[in-house]
């Protein structure tokens, strides 16, 4: 049987125990209740935003809610596809089963419909991963050798004795390298990984683990170029395990974190009713991500960098936000 490269670290086993901690933490704190659909749904809007924009979809977490809702949406095509693409994959994600490779497929399917003519069906060609200036970072095995190799991989993740986390980033590691799609293999590889830890706990179905990835990216690109040169997915699994438990330690925020923007956003309109609601919306990404520059906070609310500016300095001048540190190192702090 198949057995994928890898050797358990004392760093991997330090951070199941954070992790599994950090799960015993938010199951005695939720006690017989779940999160509310309002709190899931913001979730599932991060996840989702977070996974395409990694695959480079430029639509705003704002674009992606409006599309959630129902509404209509000014942008390319093909990006606003993706979304409802990718909120329909994640609908069905309690109906999938992660040990079966016929719903892999079938989630593929659905992730990829209409934007390529092989969704839902193994890769007949051969492809490779590309840096911006053309040069091959990764070039996947042959197209003939995928069906057996996911066969493979469905049957060690199956039979496997190892943690569900330990598995659950062999399995994404292992994923990334066949490379078995056409396309969508990058947010196929993190939403199997989620179906697989959704089995062992079912917080993770609705921890916005994809946030933290993203605020990684370039790491999780890089590790896994190790990992090809290494020919073993280590350091994959201790980068993964690591931005789960990131996910975790920021999840007792996330409830209060919402109620602060909601008190934030009526406290502001009533001492400060010259500031538009674009304004406001920018001001609260920066109490959120206060290590964001105009350009980030611009993908957040669907903004240019020089409208981002413009109210940056409106907020300054009333006093909301000051600069603490240089321009290149510091950040901006909320001063209410």
């Amino acid at each position: 049987m198949y057995q994928p490269p890898f050797n358990i670290t004392p760093e991997m086993l330090h951070l199941i125990s954070g992790i599994s901690e950090q799960v015993g933490i938010i199951n005695a704190r939720l006690g017989e209740n779940v999160p509310s659909p309002i709190l899931r749904k913001k979730n599932q809007i991060k996840t989702i935003h977070s996974s395409l924009a990694i695959e480079n979809n430029t639509l705003s977490l704002k674009q992606v809610t409006d599309i959630i809702d129902g509404k209509r949406v000014l942008g390319a095509p093909d990006e606003i596809q993706e979304v409802k693409n990718a909120i329909e994959a994640y609908r069905l994600m309690p109906q999938l089963d992660a040990l079966k490779e016929k719903d892999l497929l079938k989630a593929h399917e659905l992730m990829m419909k209409g934007l390529v003519k092989q969704a839902g069906h193994y890769r007949q060609e051969g492809v490779g991963v590309f840096d911006g200036n053309g040069n091959c970072l990764h070039m996947a095995p042959p197209a003939d050798r995928v069906p057996q190799l996911m066969g493979d991989l469905f049957q060690w993740v199956k039979t496997t004795k190892e943690h569900p986390l330990i598995h659950s980033c062999v399995f994404h590691y292992e994923f990334e390298f066949i490379h078995p799609f056409i396309d969508g293999n990058g947010r196929m590889g993190r939403f199997w990984q989620t179906m697989l830890l959704a089995r062992w706990k079912g917080i993770f179905a609705w921890l916005p683990v994809e946030t933290i990835v993203r605020e990684h990216q370039q790491e999780y690109y890089h590790v896994i170029a190790q990992c090809d040169a290494a020919g073993e997915s280590n350091l994959f699994v201790e980068f993964m395990l690591k931005c789960l438990l990131d996910a975790m330690e920021n999840y007792e925020d996330t409830e209060e974190i919402e109620e602060l923007h909601d008190k934030l956003h009526d406290k502001l309109r009533d001492k400060f009713p010259e500031l538009s609601e674009k304004a406001i919306a920018v001001l609260e990404v920066i109490n959120a991500h206060r290590s964001f520059n105009a350009a980030e906070i611009g993908k957040q609310v669907g903004l240019s960098e020089r409208q981002i500016k413009t109210y940056m300095t409106k907020l300054k001048e009333v006093g909301l936000i000051v600069r603490v540190g240089s321009n290149k190192t510091g950040y901006w702090k909320v001063t209410i």
